[in-house]
């Protein structure tokens, strides 16, 4: 695994981000469930989100890692900050992988600098797993189209100012009738609401009533809006892993800490071997799903075949989530009951993780992704 060791620009970079983070951003976090622009702003002003698209201190850095790190850094001391920089990153890719030069010019400066919000929408009220089975239709209307239907669980709805939209254009094609579009978040027929989470998260649905965009509005190829899609999707995917490392590496730092202080029948917890075993085996399953995202990482960057970055991405989000749910659970054991106050660290934690094995693709998605690519079955 030695080709994964972080280089000391990559540990620079991390150490920025972090604590960058922690100074100027982790005190804006409101968690209100809806879109922080004060944090935005300041997150854009101290180079954070600029760094989602590549422009860092260090710009050798490779796009796919430097998200990893980028995100395992900052949900070490944010969630909400965390959250809100992959949603400008996931919201705003297709737009400038796939959209034209002045498309990209209008709307991904001021994404990078906090002051516009993106938002990916693919999820309908009847394809969620099944992203291919999209209902919002896409009607020729002269040289542009009409968008009616619904969308739903979009992060970042309804206050986005512009999504990256994926409707139907060719009915009964499935995944290869689909076109991505960027479509303001002021248009007109364009409405939504918030959907109360669990966990404090700006989420919605949006509904599209005869939203009329142009042809300028095309994200990659008409029909093609799929594969523009899933590129975001490998790439981001990796990055949700990372989420989850940073998520699990904040609720072990803080257990480490308690079972060392925590006193016992008159001796620390930690000197209890079930508990010092059960902190050796998350020690464990982190550095395993860390390592495992850095190596889905690496072959986005490295430019390996599509289906063995899906490969990868899709064993780095399957494990590193699924760790991060058991790690962050264990440690709420080992605290006991202070650990289900609210307010507390792992309280704030023990409801974050839970999503993470369902978006982008659930862990049950990740597993049949797997499975086809080994067995070769399509």
């Amino acid at each position: 695994m030695a080709e994964f060791r972080l280089s000391a620009e990559h540990q620079r970079f991390a150490t920025w981000a972090r604590a960058t983070a922690a100074e100027h951003i982790a005190p804006l976090a409101r968690h209100d469930g809806r879109v922080n622009r004060p944090l935005l702003r300041e997150m854009g002003a101290r180079g954070l989100l600029r760094a989602v698209f590549g422009g860092t201190a260090e710009p050798d850095q490779a796009a796919a890692l430097q998200l990893c790190l980028l995100r395992e850094a900052i949900a070490q001391v944010s969630g909400e900050a965390e959250t809100a920089l992959a949603l400008q990153g996931l919201g705003s890719y297709p737009i400038l992988q796939s959209g034209t030069r002045d498309l990209a010019a209008r709307w991904i400066p001021p994404i990078a600098a906090g002051e516009a919000v993106a938002a990916f929408a693919l999820s309908e009220p009847g394809a969620g797993s099944d992203a291919a089975a999209l209902e919002l239709r896409a009607e020729p209307d002269g040289q542009g189209w009409r968008l009616t239907g619904e969308k739903t669980w979009i992060s970042n709805a309804p206050d986005a100012d512009i999504y990256s939209v994926f409707a139907r254009t060719t009915p009964g094609t499935r995944s290869k009738g689909v076109t991505a579009f960027a479509v303001p978040g002021d248009s007109a027929g364009l409405t939504g609401e918030p959907i109360d989470m669990l966990s404090p998260h700006p989420i919605g649905h949006l509904t599209f009533d005869g939203v009329r965009v142009g042809p300028e509005s095309v994200l990659g190829e008409v029909d093609d809006g799929f594969a523009v899609a899933m590129r975001t999707l490998d790439l981001f995917r990796p990055s949700v892993g990372a989420y989850a490392v940073g998520m699990a590496q904040a609720a072990l730092d803080t257990t480490v800490e308690h079972v060392k202080t925590r006193q016992v029948h008159g001796a620390p917890l930690a000197r209890q071997q079930a508990v010092a075993h059960r902190i050796a085996d998350m020690v464990a399953q982190l550095e395993a799903g860390r390592l495992l995202v850095y190596a889905a990482a690496a072959a986005y960057d490295a430019g390996d075949e599509p289906q063995e970055q899906t490969r990868r991405s899709a064993i780095a989000k399957l494990f590193a989530t699924e760790a991060a749910q058991q790690i962050v659970d264990g440690c709420v054991q080992l605290h006991g009951a202070v650990a289900l106050r609210s307010g507390h660290l792992l309280e704030q934690l023990y409801r974050d993780v839970r999503s993470l094995r369902i978006y982008e693709g659930a862990s049950e998605i990740q597993r049949t992704i797997i499975a086809r690519e080994v067995i070769g079955i399509r």
